[in-house]
């Protein structure tokens, strides 16, 4: 049942495991606003009938990197894990440029990182101080694309990069940011930097489930309703007994019927606030 709601919802994209008859994004590179690192991205084009100028979505990796665990050395367009070429095509089948960033790999990190290595991390890849001016050498390079409305650049983020996807959002260059975010289980420690407060500069919604083994929902949920509390368009929504990385289409995490509702709802969401936050121009 699962697997048919979802399948609806991504009009035969496959948000799942299944055969994809989509083409690979094209890998594309651009510097990060570090002043050092050349980045590499792997840019997804809208499907079908779009605007010249489309919206566009900079994906953030988590701690695991782009790639899928099988990439075996092989990193590139054809070794993207699930989760983030299901959200690549799944914007591009809603009329959105779909960036996803690779930070890892160009700093020598490509495989990613296991659970609980939290700690044992270079600062190089520090996601409140670092991960961030890779979202925005992303955002630049989006609005420098012919094909791109740049008024109308979203950013959405997963685990680590859910993380840089908050601290990014808490200001923006020059004023000139992301026109809204997706924020899907992060953590929310964010290394003591908010303590005085966190109030996002742009709307924010953030998906976490309750059973998550990797993060604190609590520690999100207090984060959350003291920013909103203090002025912030930001929400965060709990799935009850929805673990870490709910919205992978691989079979092990879509057999928990738990993260199978949560994945139908938080993409149901997803789509309608981006489609909903891109429609409302700036004046």
């Amino acid at each position: 049942m699962f697997v048919a709601r979802a399948l609806l919802l991504l009009a035969a994209i496959a948000f799942t495991s299944a055969a994809r008859a989509q083409p690979l994004p094209a890998r594309v590179t651009f510097p990060s606003n570090d002043g050092k690192t050349t980045l590499v991205g792997y840019l997804y084009l809208p499907q079908g009938a779009h605007a010249a100028r489309a919206p566009a979505v900079a994906m953030m990796h988590g701690r695991a990197g782009a790639y899928s665990t099988k990439a075996n050395g092989a990193y590139d367009a054809s070794t993207l894990s699930q989760r983030h070429r299901a959200w690549g095509e799944l914007w591009a089948a809603q009329g959105y440029v779909a960036l996803l960033v690779d930070g890892f790999g160009p700093r020598g990190y490509a495989q990613g990182f296991p659970r609980h290595s939290y700690d044992s991390r270079p600062e190089e890849l520090n996601e409140v101080t670092v991960r961030p001016l890779d979202a925005y050498g992303a955002l630049a390079y989006l609005r420098a694309r012919p094909d791109v409305d740049g008024t109308r650049v979203g950013l959405q983020g997963w685990s680590n990069g859910g993380s840089a996807t908050l601290a990014a959002m808490a200001a923006a260059p020059n004023n000139q940011g992301f026109k809204a975010a997706l924020v899907f289980y992060p953590a929310c420690g964010l290394h003591g930097r908010f303590e005085d407060g966190y109030k996002p500069y742009a709307a924010t919604r953030v998906f976490m489930g309750t059973a998550d083994e990797e993060v604190s929902p609590k520690r999100c949920k207090a984060l959350v309703d003291a920013s909103n509390a203090a002025g912030g368009d930001i929400t965060i929504r709990l799935y009850p007994g929805a673990t870490h990385s709910f919205d992978d289409p691989g079979a092990k995490r879509q057999k928990v019927e738990a993260n199978a509702d949560a994945t139908d709802d938080a993409v149901q969401r997803a789509t309608k606030f981006f489609a909903a936050q891109f429609a409302a121009r700036a004046q």
